[in-house]
């Protein structure tokens, strides 16, 4: 048996409604436009323009004029702070307004009307509500917990009077731990157990997240968070090719990124229909297949992962929701007997055989019918009426 080549998968690039798909930054014509970024600027060898990378100086000043050139963003941070790369939060922004304009759930605002978004550690860059504002005119809560990333992020919101109205900056509490807390918003005990043993070996033991930030009766369409990658600094500065600062707040969390997110993916089932689309960047591959496997845990009706390219940087991306995906149904045969044929529309080509089981076991609990998912036989026990009963598996 002649085995099968495995095929190449094309290298994600950059997105294309991104300002700089096309057209990358110039830095000569930069440095001609603004005086303070030439010192930074050198030419290599091809004569290319260029900038030292591991320079905080050169990559805060580059991003500042970036803002200010193709956003009209007025920006500053103080040294020491996580710079941002533009070009690769703008990706991260224009996934999120994929997500929105996609018919994988239901749209409450097909206009993309009042979109209102929650950024989980804005720092003191505060650079997703900018961009989300200044591009798309979306509404954002930025919250964090350290006091000088509140003042240069409120600051930074000043100093657009274009959007302030658009963006509130909020503080995170201080009291968070693991243990378990009356939730108002579930209504499945077994399923809140099921959260808390996911997440006892990975706690994550800071501030709160979402849950004890997001306010009672608050509604949003997204969530996003750079979160903190690392869990030492040590490991933080492994990578001598870059210096985009970075406090320990902003980079560092025990148990690293893994923590940070499951503890987002626990406050989501708490949250539930608060946000219509939890998401996050990764920024090691390895542990999207951990948190795909957590969220499939807890019962999201949908995950998504996407890839972010910008230079030789790779992210990760990873969506995840409890709004029950969109689906036609073209046809029923209900004739009592004990098999019954069906049909599901709506589902996207990648979708998993645990996604259709998911939208099987949704359809028939709107339809009225008492149903059962059983993870571990990949089944779902559908009991239609008092004297019938399905068993769809999927393969």
């Amino acid at each position: 048996m002649k085995n099968k080549r495995k095929r190449e998968q094309p290298r994600p690039a950059i997105h294309p409604r991104n300002k700089y798909s096309e057209k990358p930054p110039d830095f000569a014509l930069l440095a001609s436009f603004y005086p303070s970024f030439k010192p930074f600027v050198f030419y290599s060898r091809d004569g290319r323009p260029r900038i030292d990378w591991t320079d905080f100086n050169a990559t805060r000043e580059l991003t500042r004029i970036l803002l200010h050139h193709d956003h009209g963003i007025n920006w500053w941070i103080p040294d020491g702070q996580l710079c941002p790369t533009v070009p690769n939060r703008s990706n991260y922004i224009h996934w999120i307004e994929d997500l929105l304009l996609s018919d994988i759930i239901p749209r409450p605002n097909p206009n993309q009307d009042n979109v209102r978004g929650f950024d989980i550690g804005t720092g003191a860059n505060c650079i997703y509500p900018l961009l989300g504002a200044s591009l798309l005119g979306w509404r954002f809560v930025g919250s964090d917990v350290a006091d000088v990333a509140i003042e240069w992020a409120e600051r930074n919101v000043k100093s657009n009077p274009q959007i302030s109205d658009l963006i509130e900056i909020r503080k995170a509490g201080t009291d968070a731990s693991c243990s378990q807390v009356e939730d108002p918003y579930n209504e499945n005990s077994n399923l809140e157990r099921k959260v808390d043993h996911a997440v006892r070996d990975d706690c994550y033991s800071g501030p709160p997240i979402l849950y004890g930030v997001v306010r009672d009766g608050e509604t949003f369409d997204f969530c996003m968070c750079n979160p903190p990658f690392f869990e030492s600094m040590e490991e933080a500065g492994l990578n001598p090719k870059t210096s985009c600062g970075g406090t320990v707040d902003e980079m560092v969390c025990p148990g690293g990124e893994k923590a940070f997110i499951t503890r987002i993916i626990e406050d989501s089932v708490k949250l539930k229909h608060s946000f219509r689309w939890y998401t996050s960047m990764v920024g090691r591959k390895i542990n999207l297949k951990f948190l795909t496997s957590k969220l499939r845990e807890v019962g999201v009706t949908i995950v998504k992962t996407t890839e972010f390219v910008q230079g030789q940087t790779c992210r990760w991306g990873i969506a995840w929701s409890f709004v029950p995906p969109v689906k036609k149904i073209i046809s029923t045969h209900v004739a009592e007997k004990p098999n019954l044929s069906f049909m599901l529309q709506g589902l996207q080509r990648q979708s998993s055989a645990f996604d259709v089981l998911q939208s099987i076991e949704s359809f028939f609990r709107v339809s009225g019918a008492s149903c059962k998912l059983n993870v571990s036989s990949f089944c779902v026990d559908v009991s239609a009426s008092p004297t019938i009963t399905i068993t769809t598996i999927s393969s």
